[in-house]
């Protein structure tokens, strides 16, 4: 069939976290305590802190919902989480309770070192959308687990939808282990 298939590369890109404190901020009061943060409620009703450490951006809503985005693991996810409600329990912004994290979406990206014949794929594989004039890759969506996969001919994947970084890793597995007994992936 192939030459020798190299060991696939898979490396989290984004994992996305909600978060709920059971309780209302008062985003104007955080914005006076912490002039970096960005704040234009006329234009968007989320406040952003950033972080350098780990590098992360996280909205809070006057709702007490938060959205943290950016991080590269599901634990670096929560550090942030944590980091940013002690940082405001600390100017008294925030008082502690402990916060309901959910993880939205994980986005991961994966190189199987093999060149995929996308044409080919729209026949062999189902739930697959490929327009070459729209987009250069294909769009798989995956039942189990539960995520979109592009696809590119050079044999690199995005994967998005993700609730874990298991079920990502799982998914570029099962779409390999599929491109590969369909005989849609060569690798030189």
């Amino acid at each position: 069939m192939n030459s020798k298939k190299p060991e696939m590369q898979v490396k989290i890109q984004n994992v996305v976290a909600s978060v709920t404190t059971g309780q209302t901020l008062d985003l104007d009061e955080i914005v006076k305590a912490f002039p970096e943060a960005e704040y234009k409620p006329h234009v968007f009703p989320g406040l952003c802190l950033r972080l350098k450490e780990p590098k992360t951006a996280t909205l809070l809503f006057k709702t007490g919902k938060m959205v943290c985005t950016g991080a590269r693991s599901v634990s670096q996810a929560k550090k942030a989480v944590h980091k940013v409600l002690k940082e405001l329990e600390a100017k008294n912004l925030f008082i502690r309770c402990e916060p309901e994290i959910t993880i939205q979406n994980i986005v991961a990206s994966a190189i199987l070192g093999g060149r995929v014949s996308l044409e080919m794929a729209v026949y062999s594989l189902e739930r697959i959308m490929y327009e070459p004039e729209q987009f250069p890759g294909a769009v798989y969506r995956m039942d189990e687990p539960k995520v979109v996969i592009l696809i590119f001919s050079n044999g690199k994947l995005v994967v998005t939808g993700a609730k874990s970084e298991e079920e990502a890793y799982q998914a570029a597995e099962r779409l390999q282990k599929k491109l590969e007994e369909r005989e849609l992936i060569h690798y030189e």
